[in-house]
């Protein structure tokens, strides 16, 4: 997984709460368990029409807002079914930050395991992060070890992050790369369960 230190970015506003996982990627893009490609479904109904067209309106599709690192987004953010399909196609398009007053426990979770960071501002922090976005100046600054969020307009805004979570985060330890850390004591125990307990080893 890769570390997240810093992160100087555009960022994009989308002032819908309660997306849901099925709006950030559709059920028809779940066949696969790769986690690149998946870009293309990423909030695929509202991207695009019926006929495959990008809508000009929507955000993402507008050309100041192409390449964006950062989102910003209501209420309750990852509400709906678990699926960690949509952590990664947020990060296949090249977001790696989603700010929000609320997110819905399992995508949360989800969040850090996979090393999108999620970031939960006050309301009226959203809020003024949304209208700026909406500005000519759409670069922020998300310094995890600091734990600030820096708006366009220089406005500093700190959240609070479980300290576990940030330091594997910093480190871009996921869940595997955890318990390879213990490695060599894993090692060590499975060597001395060799000799001491040999018929465990027969199957």
């Amino acid at each position: 997984m890769k570390a997240f230190t810093r992160l100087d970015a555009k960022i994009a506003p989308l002032p819908l709460a309660n997306i849901d996982t099925d709006q950030i990627i559709p059920k028809q893009f779940l066949k696969t368990v790769e986690r690149e490609g998946l870009s293309k479904g990423l909030f695929y109904d509202l991207r695009f029409d019926e006929q495959g067209r990008e809508k000009p309106d929507f955000v993402l599709n507008r050309p100041e807002y192409k390449g964006a690192g950062v989102l910003v987004a209501g209420d309750n953010f990852g509400c709906g079914s678990s699926r960690e399909h949509a952590p990664w196609a947020l990060m296949d398009f090249g977001i790696d930050c989603v700010i929000s007053s609320s997110f819905a426990d399992i995508f949360y979770n989800n969040c850090f395991q996979n090393g999108l960071l999620p970031v939960v501002l006050k309301p009226d922090e959203v809020q003024d992060l949304m209208e700026e976005a909406k500005g000519g100046n759409h670069m922020v600054t998300v310094d995890l070890q600091a734990q600030t969020v820096i708006s366009p307009s220089g406005k500093s805004f700190a959240f609070q992050i479980d300290p576990q979570r940030k330091e594997k985060m910093l480190k871009g330890l996921d869940a595997i790369g955890e318990t390879l850390q213990k490695a060599r004591s894993i090692d060590v125990y499975e060597g001395r369960r060799a000799i001491g307990q040999p018929w465990l080893e027969r199957a």
